[in-house]
């Protein structure tokens, strides 16, 4: 775990977007140039010796964390949409949500055999999207070398659909009980 303290930088909003919901709001991290600098460094040390070559980001703002992960660690970055979003060839994952099914695709030509893939996204709840970013990544013969997150969503037991799809490793900054 870094030693940053990341979770000054979350801010809680009571029942957002619904009753009962608290929505972790972490555009205060992004808004502040130093707390963004160590977010996207730690997460690159960590994975620095793990011989990246392409990250993935989950729409949307696996993006916004994605992409200067990638450039931290000099590989390519490949954008995870929804349907419909790219405009050539693409590769289609659908998978389970608690109110029903998504899919995520990803340009044909974005992964070739042997890359070595890190998905990164900004918060990880039960596992799914990522879960599911990584079954894609090694339908396509990629080499899924882990997960990294600012948030994970520990009481929703991420890890384990994580488990259930591979042995890779989740990587988060903050851990929330």
């Amino acid at each position: 775990m870094a030693s940053f303290d990341y979770e000054s930088y979350i801010t809680d909003i009571p029942d957002y977007p619904e009753p009962g919901v608290v929505f972790k709001d972490i555009t205060p991290l992004f808004a502040d140039a130093e707390a963004m600098r160590r977010t996207v460094k730690d997460i690159a040390d960590h994975f620095r010796d793990a011989g990246v070559t392409k990250v993935v980001g989950p729409e949307a703002r696996g993006f916004m964390i994605g992409v200067p992960v990638a450039l931290e660690l000099g590989a390519g970055f490949i954008p995870a949409r929804k349907p419909g979003k790219l405009p050539r060839e693409t590769y289609a994952v659908s998978y389970e949500l608690e109110y029903g099914t998504d899919t995520l695709e990803i340009h044909r030509d974005a992964i070739q055999p042997g890359d070595r893939v890190l998905i990164v996204d900004d918060l990880i709840a039960t596992g799914g999207t990522v879960a599911a970013t990584g079954k894609l990544v090694q339908d396509v013969s990629g080499v899924l070398v882990g997960y990294a997150c600012i948030l994970e969503l520990t009481f929703l037991e991420p890890r384990k659909a994580l488990a259930a799809a591979g042995d890779q490793e989740l990587y988060s900054l903050v851990k929330v009980q």
